[in-house]
């Protein structure tokens, strides 16, 4: 199977991780694509490969719950996450990480959606309930802090970026594994995928050459890989 045969979605998902990708996107002048590392996997054993549906969070303040007519307590969350279509990730930023941005009732919706997971720069809550469905979500880790009083969406499908610099497009390729989450700028997935195919192919070669004994110094010099 190779990058012509095969969507690249779907390579990414069977073939590839994101250390292999960072690589490559590195040798194409791509050098902050990853999300800050403290983004992990609620479950390490998910893979999550879908386009980006952004979102972007901001920090409020109220001193009482309740809702008052024609004012939406999560701003424009509802929308966003009614909008995700088969196949997008839920990728939000924006805010400061006192609050959870993602739960149980979120991911049942995605789910039910057709969505392909959900990254947060930021916590989720509800972790049981997360864990027992299936659709891959990665944050910063748990906290039961409920986001209503303390946080809003104020816009989505807009361009975002997170607090390292990576700046995500909707429509741009997440990608994330037990190592991380990984951008793949939409216009080079094509590229992306074939060029990391080729190396995961030379990795193979040069775990071979290893375990006939050759020094990693020589096999560097030869191949270009380690």
């Amino acid at each position: 199977m190779t990058a012509q045969s095969a969507n690249p979605l779907d390579l990414l998902r069977a073939r590839l991780h994101t250390a292999v990708v960072g690589d490559i996107l590195d040798t194409l002048g791509l050098t902050h694509q990853f999300l800050p590392p403290e983004i992990r996997a609620v479950d390490p054993d998910r893979v999550m490969v879908g386009r980006a549906m952004t979102v972007l969070e901001a920090d409020c303040a109220s001193d009482r719950l309740g809702h008052q007519p024609g004012v939406d307590s999560f701003g424009m969350m509802f929308r966003a996450l009614d909008s995700l279509q088969p196949g997008e990730v839920y990728i939000c930023t924006g805010s400061s990480p006192r609050y959870a941005l993602w739960g149980e009732l979120m991911s049942t919706r995605a789910q039910a959606l057709g969505a392909a997971g959900a990254v947060l720069d930021g916590f989720h809550r509800d972790t049981r309930g997360v864990r027992a469905l299936d659709l891959p979500v990665f944050s910063m880790g748990s906290y039961a802090q409920d986001q209503r009083l303390r946080g809003r969406v104020i816009d989505y499908r807009c361009p975002i970026e997170f607090g390292n610099g990576v700046r995500v497009e909707s429509g741009d390729v997440v990608f994330g594994d037990i190592d991380g989450v990984v951008i793949i700028p939409a216009a080079q997935l094509d590229e992306v995928v074939e060029l990391a195919l080729a190396k995961v192919d030379g990795e193979e070669q040069v775990r071979s050459m290893i375990e006939a004994g050759g020094s990693t110094e020589k096999i560097f010099e030869e191949t270009g890989i380690m």
